[in-house]
């Protein structure tokens, strides 16, 4: 107990602030802004290959289909 009362209470103050701004360097965010974030989450996941190409039958599948409609609409008011 001798050693703790021979301490320097402004060290031990210097020691908690040093300890306080190292745990808030633990939760710091190393993106400053969410566009940074996503941006490179976006990239992450990417890499990983989440995102697989699109199907390039659809816009095939979508323009027979709406050509058979203008057909028939044209077939029905004649």
């Amino acid at each position: 107990m001798d050693s703790i009362r021979r301490r320097n209470p402004q060290a031990d103050l210097m020691s908690l602030e040093a300890a306080a701004m190292s745990a808030r360097g633990g939760f710091a965010c190393m993106f400053s802004t969410s566009d940074e974030y996503e941006t490179a989450l976006i990239t992450q996941r990417r890499a990983q290959g989440r995102y697989g190409q699109p199907r390039n039958r659809w816009p095939a599948i979508l323009f027979v289909g709406c050509a058979m409609m203008v057909a028939g609409t044209v077939l029905l008011l004649n």
